[in-house]
């Protein structure tokens, strides 16, 4: 269900401890996203990583200079160290600890970067009047490992991570025109159907986020995710690496209107 409430006043109620979990269908009308905090001595390789594979790591914000946990641009009040309702930390790859505050974490060091979310396209594809089935159902997306490759940066590669809505085929074809406005938010769909094609082995049993229900006559649609790097992390390794948790998002005061192309 849609919960309206501002950004700002979600943003404070996760900072309270108040909400702790998925944010899809929260604060309508504002840019959430993916999170990804690195030492800088990788934050250029990650740089070019997202520059290279816009699909599924658009760029939407980054800290200034490392050790900043504030960018104004994307909230005023925002603190990157306690408004998301659960980070994941990493340490030479390896996913070691999730908690809801990293203040203890924190670096003078850490660069922060933040990538378009498919929760904001969602709002664009409900305004049409298609359904999106884990908003319907009140759960996380269902999210999958590929076999589609990312172009590789420095010490980045891997491969994409999926996000899956089930659509009839006229209303894939339409999300496909909506999303199409949004290349900051992932853009249009990646692949309609078979899931086969691109290395997903059972569509009920996704890596990350929920299943859903898939009714008869409907294709499974999928779009890249910002979950990609966390794959990309797992490779590369670095010695410390802090992300949010899988549909643990971030939401900022930028208006999802503000990112359509046209």
């Amino acid at each position: 269900m849609t919960q309206h409430v501002t950004a700002q006043e979600l943003r404070q109620r996760i900072r309270r401890g108040e909400h702790t979990g998925n944010t899809s269908g929260f604060a309508p009308g504002f840019v959430q996203g993916n999170l990804c905090i690195l030492p800088k001595d990788w934050a250029n390789d990650f740089l070019q990583f997202c520059q290279l594979n816009p699909k599924p790591c658009p760029l939407v914000g980054m800290a200034a200079n490392p050790g900043e946990y504030r960018i104004p641009a994307l909230g005023e009040d925002l603190d990157i160290r306690s408004d998301i309702p659960s980070y994941r930390i990493f340490r030479d790859g390896e996913l070691v600890e999730e908690v809801a505050d990293i203040s203890d974490h924190w670096r003078d060091d850490l660069v922060t970067f933040v990538l378009g979310c498919s929760f904001s396209f969602e709002e664009a594809l409900l305004a049409d009047g298609l359904e999106v089935r884990n908003v319907t159902e009140g759960v996380n997306v269902p999210m999958y490992r590929t076999n589609i490759a990312c172009n590789s940066a420095g010490r980045f590669s891997g491969t994409m991570v999926v996000s899956m809505r089930p659509m009839k085929a006229a209303d894939a074809i339409r999300a496909v025109q909506i999303c199409t406005r949004f290349p900051s938010v992932h853009g249009a769909p990646v692949h309609l159907g078979d899931p086969a094609l691109i290395g997903v082995k059972d569509i009920a049993a996704p890596d990350f986020g929920d299943a859903v229900t898939i009714k008869p006559g409907e294709l499974p649609v999928f779009w890249a995710c910002g979950v990609t790097p966390q794959v990309a992390l797992e490779q590369a390794r670095p010695p410390f690496c802090i992300t949010h948790s899988p549909g643990a998002m971030l939401v900022t005061d930028l208006p999802n209107s503000r990112l359509a192309v046209m």
